[in-house]
């Protein structure tokens, strides 16, 4: 394992996420856990590679435009979100909150793609952002088609976020069962105490979950009733995208 690597990665990771703070060497030193001189040469490597400029108003350092290049190479080439696009509008439409779709990454989703609701209080998310897929709706859909090997390596990573958060393997476990019976999932505050969700899993040809698309927003609005009535949209919209996906099995109680 080349050390000198992981040790850039993780000090380039650290000024992508501290981008608004001026992130001097003392800063990223402490931040990094590496001596002054150690984060010195390395921002060198990464200036010299395109990644990382140093501020000419602040004396910090940034990233460059160069990550944000390659990130948007590597979402076009994710097909899904090209097919997702207008089902996306059709759902935001029809319910008026905000629409995400999703990747699995451990045990985190990232949101790939979203359109916002109208409506001036919503859930908040940025595309690029992360959530603990055991905590919401997208990820909970996701996490019901992994295997048991998959759950029980990540059980140790099960953290309380809000008094709804599900910690226990064994009920994480039923309720992710529960998801491959109806074929949604719920959110009920278990990430954020006053935003909920409801999410469908997205399949492709070689009948493998890739994504999923739900939908988020205060659970004022987001109440069981309505939740019951707007399910059978998400999982259209879902059902929909899986077929242009190549995805041929029986979905959800349809005939194989």
């Amino acid at each position: 394992m080349d050390k000198t690597l992981l040790k850039g990665l993780r000090l380039f990771e650290i000024i992508c996420a501290q981008e608004d703070q001026p992130n001097t060497i003392d800063d990223l030193a402490v931040a990094s856990g590496l001596t002054k001189s150690n984060t010195h040469r390395t921002l060198q490597t990464l200036i010299a590679a395109g990644y990382v400029e140093k501020s000419s108003h602040s004396g910090g350092y940034k990233p460059t435009l160069k990550v944000f290049e390659l990130a948007a190479q590597r979402l076009a080439r994710l097909d899904v979100r090209k097919i997702a696009t207008p089902l996306m509008r059709r759902v935001a439409l029809q319910t008026q909150e905000t629409v995400h779709l999703s990747v699995l990454d451990q045990l985190d989703v990232i949101y790939i793609d979203k359109i916002d609701s109208p409506n001036p209080v919503r859930a908040y998310s940025i595309i690029g952002g992360r959530a603990p897929a055991y905590a919401v709706a997208t990820g909970k859909a996701m996490l019901a088609f992994q295997n048991e090997e998959y759950l029980n390596r990540h059980s140790a990573d099960l953290i309380r976020h809000t008094e709804n958060t599900i910690t226990s393997l064994v009920a994480l476990k039923d309720e992710l069962a529960n998801i491959t019976r109806i074929g949604y999932a719920i959110n009920r505050g278990e990430w954020r105490s006053n935003v909920g969700g409801i999410a469908a899993p997205i399949f492709d040809g070689h009948n493998k979950v890739i994504a999923a698309l739900g939908i988020s927003g205060p659970l004022e609005r987001l109440t069981i009733e309505n939740m019951k009535r707007w399910s059978p949209l998400v999982l259209d919209a879902a059902r929909d995208i899986s077929r242009e996906s190549g995805y041929r099995r029986g979905y959800f109680g349809e005939s194989n």
